[in-house]
Order: C-alpha cells, then structure tokens, then sequence
C-alpha cells in the first residue's frame, strides 16, 4: 500500500471552495465485484485521482457521495489518505446526479463560496485544469461554469446547446437529444464550478423530466438561467484527460493518459525515458535526474530512484529504494528493498521483501534474495540463493551458493562476515557463521560456525580409478555380443 501522501499546505486552500465528489455509481459495464471507482488508474484508485486534484485546486474540504460499495470507498480512501479535510454522504437511491449532489448538502450547510461538482470516474483531469475552471468561473462572475470538451465522436456524451450569440442555453444528454442536438461536438465532461446558494436552489427545482426518470444535474443550467443569472463554459484543450471510466475499454484508456501525464512529468524534470510507450510508471514513484529508463520497466508503489541511475528492460521495482548511480540490468524484479549507490543487480536478479544492498555490490544473474542485507562491496554474481543473511563487506558468494535457511518450520539466519569468500556449490546450513576473512572451499556443506581465517571444506575425497573407462566399454561390448548371438539360435 501506498504511504499516505502529504496534505497540500493550508495556505494553497480557498476557505470558500468545497468539492463535492460522485463516486456512488455500480459501473455495470465493468462486470466487477470491485465498485468502479476503486479500480486501479496508474496505481491508485480512481477516485483518490479525483480527491488530490481537488486538493491541488484548492478545495478546503471534500463531500465524497457513495453509494454502492461505499463502505468500501470510504475504507479504501481511510487506509491511504490524510481524511481530516474529507466527509462521506451516502446517495441512498441513486436516482441521478442532481440527487447525488444534494445528498452532499448535509456537509454544505453554511457555505457560502464555490463547490466543485467532480466525478469519482474520472481519475486524469489535473488539478491545474481544476484551478483553470475555478479561476474563470470567478472571472466571469457566474453562478455555474461547466468544464466542456470538444470530441470527433461525442457519442453517448450530453451536448452544449448554445444560443446565436454563443452562450450556453443547456446540456441535453445524448439519449434525449435530437438529430441536430447530436451533431454538437462540444460534450459535457460532467465536471462543474458553482455558486453553491445558486445551486441549492435549482437543485430543489429540478425534477425527473426525462427519458431515464431520473434527476439530471445537468438540468441546472435551465433552472440558474431561469434566474437570470449567468452560466459560463470552460473548454478544456486535451479532452482524453476529462473522459470517465464506464467499461474496461475506458479504463486502459484512462490508464494510457494518467500514464503519459506521469511520464511527461518525469521527463521535465530531467529523467530519459527511451520508450513512452512500454513504460510504465505510478505517479507515486520519484526519480532523479539523469537517470535513464529503458523500454519495458514497470515501477510502483513508492519506489525511489537516485540521481544518473540505469534502468533497462523488463525491470520491474514495486516499494524500491535506489540510491545514485546505480545499474539495474535487464529483467531485474524487486520488491520492498533497497539498493546503495554504485551497485550493480541483475540481469534477471529477484529482490525479495527485506533485501537491503549497501554500496557497490554486485547481485547478479539468477540470484535470489529475501531478507538478506549486504555490506559494501559483496557480491554474489550468479545462479545463488541468499535468504535471512547477514552479509558484510568485500564479501564474495560464488556461483550456485545456497543459504539452507529452513528447517520445515523455523527460518534460520546466516551472518558471513567481512571478507569471507563462500566457493562455489556451496550449502550454508543455518544457524551458521562464517568468521572475517574465512574461506569455505567449493562444494561444501556447512553445519557448523567456521572461525575467523580458516578454511572450511567438507567434500569426500577424490579418488581416481586409471584404465576404469577401457574395462567398462570392454565388458559392455561383451554383453552386447551375447545377447545378439542368443537372439541368432531363436
């Protein structure tokens, strides 16, 4: 899980804009047990996407509307976020949008300023174009500014109907709208910015007047120009950030863009990411400049990368921390570990919970380590499994070492100290210690403590056999030559 982010300070807070998030919906067309705005987006659940946008906005307080599955939202967003600045209404028949925001109203009472009315499905809309819209509702001085997008294929999406002067006359959803209405490009994102007084009241005149019988938030526009009050639209330039998530095709798209968006970051910030494309990467992940990221590397969770770092394909890190100058081979998979600057891991390397690298090792290809922490300059270059050791410094772990570290019901630890060199197929059956500067000779089988600067070794005695290979072949000829004759006289 995801460390719990920090609050945007105080001072970046408007006092008077309040978010109202929807995030009561089934998401039929998800076919999923899990409600749809708990779905994953870039590595976070949609609706976390939604919340710190409205942070990044602004928003000093933030209404989230659940319906079905809101134990589980509320739950979920708990477990990951600071939640002091957050309430839960609960939509208890989920009869439209309008009647989602009014079921808010209760955590609104005495508010006076903005509300920003969000979609909990529409987790790549940045906070910056969440400022962009309160901003101009301001500067236009309206009561309701609805954030609209121009589509090549507006389908499904309700349209901006304008007057002759070009204001805003309504939003007609798709299935109501006529021919003509249909033919409108400009769709509504279903995100909002309002006067919350003016909202109150067209929410109490809204009725179901519709072919789904249901309250449409989009209606209030009618009902505040029905005041005589202004509405106002912001078109937002990059459309694909403002879409929602209804279906699984919807949900790669909105991975696809939350993903650029965090690729572009890092690129900006100094990071070389060879392949877009194939890369992916959370937007909880921090790396630093210089570092080059090559095609084909997933990276999660919290995982920090230093400064001139390499990381090349099919590298993937979940909850990794990688100090500078460190070379990440191909196919190198970690998780919950740490690796000191300047060393070196893979190809092909797996990095179990608890691993920790210090500076300038060397874990190479088809290693495996687990709760495993490595002093300066060791090594274990190949084909060697190393679990619940105590590794220390200028230690060298030869090819197809293995730490025997459980017994059928225990884990056991192994400590090699400074300057121990383990030979080759060599099993280290825990609880054991190799003293400073020991060696272990190929093949062996440790049981016991070896002292400082002994050798150890356990293999049986070679033992040569001459002219062994010439009898065998001989005796094997003869037997041959004895069934065949047998097979003859039958």
């Amino acid at each position: 899980m995801a460390r719990k982010p920090s609050r945007t300070r105080a001072s970046e807070h408007s006092p008077s804009l309040v978010a109202v998030i929807l995030a009561a919906g089934e998401g039929k067309r998800m076919k999923s047990a899990l409600p749809k705005v708990l779905h994953p987006v870039a590595g976070r659940p949609m609706v976390e996407h939604v919340v710190l946008a409205a942070r990044q906005a602004g928003a000093s307080r933030i209404v989230v509307v659940v319906g079905h599955g809101g134990e589980a939202v509320e739950q979920v967003l708990r477990e990951r976020l600071d939640t002091t600045d957050l309430r839960f209404a609960v939509q208890q028949q989920r009869r439209g949008t309008a009647d989602a925001v009014s079921a808010a109203a209760g955590h609104l009472r005495g508010a006076r300023g903005e509300v920003l009315i969000l979609c909990g499905d529409v987790p790549s809309l940045p906070g910056r174009a969440l400022g962009n819209l309160v901003r101009r509702h301001r500067r236009r001085r309206a009561a309701l500014t609805v954030l609209t997008a121009a589509l090549d294929d507006p389908t499904g999406y309700g349209r901006i109907v304008r007057n002759a002067e070009g204001a805003i006359e309504a939003i007609v959803e798709h299935r109501d709208a006529s021919e003509q209405q249909r033919a409108i490009r400009e769709i509504n994102t279903g995100t909002y910015c309002a006067n919350w007084p003016a909202l109150r009241r067209a929410l109490g005149r809204i009725r179901p007047d519709n072919a789904q019988g249901e309250y449409y938030l989009t209606d209030a526009v009618r009902e505040v120009l029905a005041e005589g009050q202004r509405v106002d639209a912001c078109l937002h330039q990059r459309p694909e950030e403002a879409l929602g998530v209804n279906s699984r095709q919807h949900l790669a798209a909105a991975h696809r863009v939350r993903s650029a968006q965090v690729l572009d970051a890092l690129m900006a910030r100094g990071v070389t990411i060879l392949d877009p494309t194939s890369t992916w990467i959370h937007d909880t992940v921090r790396i630093g400049r210089d570092t080059v990221i090559h095609p084909g590397v997933c990276l999660e969770g919290n995982t920090r990368i230093g400064k001139r770092c390499v990381v090349r394909s099919g590298c993937r890190l979940t909850d990794v921390v990688v100090a500078d100058r460190v070379t990440l081979l191909e196919g190198t998979v970690g998780t919950d570990s740490s690796i000191g600057a300047g060393t070196q891991v893979g190809p092909y390397a797996h990095l179990r919970p608890g691993t920790v690298l210090g500076a300038e090792c060397k874990v190479g290809n088809f290693v495996e380590t687990k709760k495993a922490r490595f002093g300066r300059g060791s090594k274990a270059s190949h084909l060697s499994y190393i679990g619940d050791a105590e590794v220390g410094r200028r230690v060298n772990i030869g090819a197809g070492t293995i730490t025997c570290n459980y017994d059928g019901a225990n884990k056991h630890r192994t400590e090699l100290d400074d300057g121990v060199f383990i030979g080759s197929d060599t099993q280290l059956v825990a609880p054991v210690r190799v003293g400073k500067g020991a060696y272990v000779g190929a093949g062996a089988t440790i049981t016991r403590d070896v002292p400082a600067g002994s050798l150890a070794v356990s293999r049986v005695e070679q033992k040569n056999i001459e002219g062994w290979v010439a009898r065998k072949k001989k005796k094997m000829a003869a037997q041959k030559k004895k069934s065949g004759s047998g097979k003859s006289r039958r």
